[in-house]
C-alpha cells in the first residue's frame, strides 16, 4: 500500500507537468548532430493533437496513432539506434519502434515490458534499450530477451524511474524518486540525501559531461516549485539554486550539455539559464526569442543549434544570435506542448 500511495502521489507530478528528462540519449555522450529533428509531443490542453513531428528542415511529417502504428499520442521520450530505428516511448501505450516503414509496439501484453507507462529511454554501446517505468523500475531488451529491475529484485533505488544516462565505461545512471542508482552490470550502488550530497531524492534529470561529472536535476519540494541541480564529479558533489548561482528559478527538468562544455538547463517558469562553469547567462521570454519559459526539452545539434521545447510554445532554435520558433501556427508541428526532441545525424543541412 506504501508503494501505491507513493506512485499515486508522483504520478500527479509528472502528469501535471509531464517532465521528460531525457530528450533523447543514443550513447554516452550528450544529444550532438546535426539533420532531423524528431519532436515528441502531448495533446494540447483541449486534448487535442500529440504524435510525433518530424522536421528535416523544409518539411514536416507527423506520426500519430490515426495515420502509423506509434502506440499513442502522449510522448515522453525518444532515442535512434545505431541501425537509425527510431524509438519511441509513451504515457499508457508502451514503446513504438519505427523503422522508416514498418512500426512494432512493445507492451505489457506482447513483451516482457514492465510498464506501459515509460518515462525515460537510453541506448547503450552494446545495442540494449532501457527504459525507465513510472512505477516498476526499468526494463532491459536485447533485441530478443526482457529483464527487469526494480527494488524487489536490485539494488535500483525505487520503483519511478524517470531519468536514465550512460557514462563512458557503460555504468547506468537512473534518476529515481529514491535517489540516484548507478548500475555497472553486476553491482548497484545508491546515492541519495542520507549517504551523499545530493540536493534531494526526486531526481528527474540526469547528463553526464565530457570530464564524466555527472549533473542532476532533483526534486526538492513535493509541491513542485524547487529543483534545485546537483553536480557530482566523482568525489564532492556542489548543489547550484537560485540562492548560491545565477540558475534562473528552482524548477530545473531538463538538462543538456554543448560541445564546449556549457550546461543548458531548462526550467519550468524561469526560461534557459546558461553555465559555463564561471558564468551564468538566462534566456527567457522578456529577453529572448524563448517561445516559452517553461522549457521541458533541450537537443543541440553539431551546428551548435540549441533546440528547445516548450510546454505552450511550441519549439524555439537558437543559433547564438537569432531565435527561430515553430508551432502549430506558422509550421507543421503537432502540437505545442513539447515532451521530447532528437536529432538524426544525416549530415549537414
Amino acid at each position: 500500500m506504501l508503494k501505491a500511495l507513493r506512485v499515486l502521489g508522483v504520478t500527479i507530478v509528472l502528469s501535471l507537468l509531464l517532465i521528460t528528462p531525457i530528450a533523447c540519449k543514443t550513447t554516452s555522450s550528450p544529444n550532438i548532430s546535426v539533420g532531423i529533428e524528431w519532436i515528441g509531443t502531448s495533446p494540447n490542453l483541449d486534448g487535442l493533437g500529440g504524435g510525433v513531428s518530424k522536421f528535416d528542415g523544409t518539411h514536416w511529417t507527423t506520426y500519430k496513432t490515426s495515420n502509423s502504428g506509434i502506440a499513442d499520442n502522449n510522448i515522453r521520450a525518444i532515442a535512434i539506434d545505431s541501425s537509425g530505428n527510431k524509438w519511441f516511448v509513451t504515457w499508457g501505450g508502451g514503446v513504438s519502434e519505427f523503422h522508416g516503414a514498418n512500426w512494432i509496439t512493445y507492451n505489457t501484453s506482447n513483451s516482457g515490458l514492465a510498464l506501459d507507462y515509460v518515462n525515460a529511454i537510453a541506448i547503450d554501446s552494446a545495442g540494449n534499450k532501457w527504459f525507465g517505468t513510472n512505477a516498476d523500475g526499468v526494463s532491459k531488451f536485447d533485441g530478443t530477451n526482457w529483464t527487469t529491475y526494480n527494488p524487489d529484485n536490485s539494488g535500483l533505488a525505487w520503483f519511478v524511474v524517470s531519468a536514465i544516462a550512460i557514462d563512458n565505461a557503460g555504468n547506468k545512471w537512473f534518476g529515481t524518486n529514491g535517489g540516484v542508482s548507478k548500475f555497472d552490470g553486476t553491482s548497484w550502488t545508491t546515492y541519495n540525501t542520507s549517504n551523499s550530497g545530493l540536493a534531494d531524492d526526486y531526481v528527474l534529470a540526469v547528463a553526464i559531461d565530457s570530464a564524466g561529472n555527472k549533473w542532476f536535476g532533483a526534486l526538492t519540494n513535493i509541491n513542485v516549485d524547487s529543483y534545485d541541480v546537483s553536480e557530482y564529479n566523482g568525489t564532492t558533489w556542489t548543489t547550484y539554486n537560485t540562492s548560491n548561482s545565477g540558475l534562473a528559478t528552482d524548477a530545473v527538468i531538463a538538462i543538456a550539455i554543448d560541445s564546449a562544455g556549457n550546461k543548458w538547463f531548462g526550467t519550468w517558469g524561469g526560461g534557459v539559464s546558461r553555465f559555463d562553469d564561471t558564468n551564468w547567462t538566462t534566456y527567457n521570454t522578456s529577453d529572448s526569442g524563448l517561445a516559452s519559459d517553461a522549457v521541458t526539452a533541450i537537443a543541440i545539434d553539431s551546428a551548435g543549434n540549441k533546440w528547445f521545447g516548450t510546454w505552450g510554445g511550441g519549439v524555439s532554435k537558437f543559433n547564438g544570435s537569432h531565435w527561430t520558433t515553430y508551432n502549430t501556427s506558422n509550421s507543421g508541428l503537432v502540437s505545442n506542448t513539447v515532451t521530447s526532441i532528437c536529432i538524426e545525424d544525416v549530415g549537414s543541412k
